[in-house]
């Protein structure tokens, strides 16, 4: 993978927040499956399968924490492009 790529994946990972954190809480923004489990009174137990918990971690700004989720999904799916790729 390019130098190139890897600066705008970085850039990307670096403004995401403003889309994912800022402005979604500015507009009132829900994800609509926590709108369904509100309808559907799920217990948020039953329903979270993620590492963290709304993007965020512990003791971090929720921005920070968003940042680290987008960046642990991006190095998952290098680290599979890679591994198929190694097996062609």
């Amino acid at each position: 993978m390019s130098k190139r790529y890897l600066t705008l994946i970085l850039i990307f990972l670096l403004i995401s927040p403003i889309f994912g954190v800022i402005l979604a809480n500015a507009v009132g923004y829900a994800e609509p499956l926590d709108n369904v489990a509100d309808m559907l009174h799920l217990n948020e137990s039953e329903i979270n399968w993620t590492p963290f918990k709304d993007y965020t971690v512990p003791g971090l700004p929720d921005v920070v924490g968003y940042i680290i989720a987008g960046a642990m999904g991006v190095a998952v799916f290098i680290l599979l492009t890679l591994l198929f790729e190694r097996g062609r």
